[in-house]
């Protein structure tokens, strides 16, 4: 059943994170069930109602074509292929008591992420870890598994499953990625319980290395919480409200983490962060408020701003639970999603990230998914971010042009002014200018290498015909509209 529907004429290729699940008992035939595709094709959150057979907790990642067709996905009990179907191979990932007690989910945010293999666009790693200690709540191995899409008649199949890379004490979930400076390589971070030490991995052609170690920041226990890289890599973050958040600088070329900023916890529980697509805000919840934090300030701990309290909305069937902030992503479309906590029907939207203080505009409960859901959100780390351009890891040569398949749309047309750009994806940063009819430039700005889609406000546009451009450093497309 398809709640909002998208228009033929808009649809193209959206990206590998296109695609988020959300839901439960979506078999069980109550209404208050289901399971939620949402994405991106319209400029906001298309939900499509989608009965399924896996249910979703704390725990979802996926991973979809260049075209954002979903390819499969994985709710840390076992990975479905694209028809729904346990893949070939797909069960018994995360051996242990606890994964036992979840086959409809666990409930560990950010425990499992995709990413495609260097040189073999048919293989995937899926990077996942379970509770391996109930008592301590600790993870004591990170695994990989390894997915092969020429299997199966193209549906793909597990050819490697829980192979340990680190045997350790380890933090559950918060497992990240970033982008090596080279583009094509991968940083994979996670952390080692009662210490102040990380564990990173790096992805190449030739496999996963063995881990490095490197202690910096305050020593955590065991914590849930979420980590993030900024969106261009350059900064990470760590929050669980009882310990604290810190801000570090990041080296994708080295992997080094340097810079540690503490901030001391919060009173009031809070588990959720995220960056604004600019990499300037970061974004903390703290249960009935919402913080956040001008990353260009002298003083970061200083500019923190309270931008959102708790308007007291219920959500779900009889009387509902409050919507807390909780769990935050930043999503295609340039905006921050902030779960409301399990069994609620809502999302919070942060309609304008990058903005300081209350003129981020956070939308409270402004995506209603008709239905429970535990919190959940995927694990999508900036598939689309490309070399660190003019550093000594800028290396890579040979690699295919991807500007062949550079698209743009333009949509409304007419408009005013204010319209919304879908655009190819693409390893660089382009530049969008518009010009009239004279030629003349009367806009430009960058497009950043996370998104397909930017919301563009010219503002008071003279009536007339324009054109759109983007650029990249290879190719360019543009595109004629109309203001009314």
């Amino acid at each position: 059943m398809v709640l909002i529907s998208v228009p033929s004429n808009y649809l193209f290729a959206q990206g590998i994170n296109n695609n988020w699940l959300s839901g439960y008992s979506s078999l069980s035939g109550l209404p208050e069930h289901n399971v939620s595709l949402i994405d991106y094709f319209t400029g906001s959150a298309t939900l499509t109602l989608n009965p399924m057979e896996m249910e979703f907790r704390q725990t979802h990642a996926n991973i979809s074509d260049k075209n954002g067709n979903l390819l499969f996905y994985t709710n840390g009990y076992y990975i479905a292929d694209a028809t729904g179907d346990t893949m070939l191979n797909g069960g018994g990932i995360n051996p242990s008591a606890y994964t036992s007690i979840y086959p409809d989910g666990l409930l560990l945010p950010q425990s499992h992420l995709f990413i495609a293999f260097p040189a073999d666009s048919n293989k995937y790693y899926l990077i996942h870890s379970t509770v391996d200690d109930m008592v301590q709540v600790k993870a004591e191995n990170l695994y990989y598994s390894v997915i092969d899409m020429t299997l199966n008649s193209g549906l793909g199949g597990v050819i490697n499953k829980n192979q340990i890379l680190i045997s350790d004490n380890l933090n559950i979930g918060k497992i990240s990625a970033i982008k090596h400076g080279n583009g094509r390589d991968w940083w994979v971070v996670c952390h080692k319980i009662n210490t102040n030490t990380f564990f990173k991995l790096l992805i190449t052609p030739q496999g996963v290395s063995q881990p490095t170690m490197q202690s910096i920041g305050i020593v955590r226990p065991k914590d849930i919480g979420q980590t993030y890289f900024s969106p261009d890599g350059s900064k990470f973050a760590y929050y669980y409200f009882e310990h604290g958040l810190e801000i570090f600088d990041f080296d994708r070329c080295t992997g080094m983490f340097s810079n540690p900023v503490f901030m001391p916890p919060d009173t009031i529980a809070g588990t959720g962060i995220a960056f604004s697509p600019n990499n300037n805000v970061l974004y903390a919840s703290a249960g009935d408020s919402l913080y956040q934090f001008d990353l260009t300030s002298a003083n970061i701990t200083a500019s923190k701003t309270l931008v959102a309290v708790w308007d007291s909305f219920y959500s779900g069937v009889f009387g509902g639970f409050p919507t807390y902030f909780q769990l935050m992503a930043l999503a295609p479309d340039g905006k921050i999603y902030i779960t409301t906590g399990n069994s609620t029907f809502h999302y919070h939207i942060i309609d304008q990230p990058d903005s300081l203080g209350t003129a981020c505009n956070v939308i409270q409960h402004g995506l209603d998914i008709n239905h429970y859901y535990f919190n959940t959100l995927p694990n999508h780390p900036n598939y689309h971010l490309g070399p660190l351009v003019g550093s000594i890891c800028d290396s890579i040569t040979g690699l295919p042009p991807p500007e062949e398949n550079l698209t743009l749309k333009l949509y409304p047309n007419p408009n005013s002014g204010i319209f919304q750009i879908t655009y190819t994806p693409l390893p660089e940063n382009l530049k969008l200018q518009v010009f009239n009819i004279l030629g003349e430039e009367v806009h430009a700005q960058l497009l950043p290498q996370w998104s397909q889609l930017q919301n563009i406000n010219i503002g008071k546009l003279p009536a007339g015909v324009y054109m759109a451009a983007i650029t990249s450093s290879a190719s360019s497309k543009s595109v004629k509209f109309l203001v009314e």
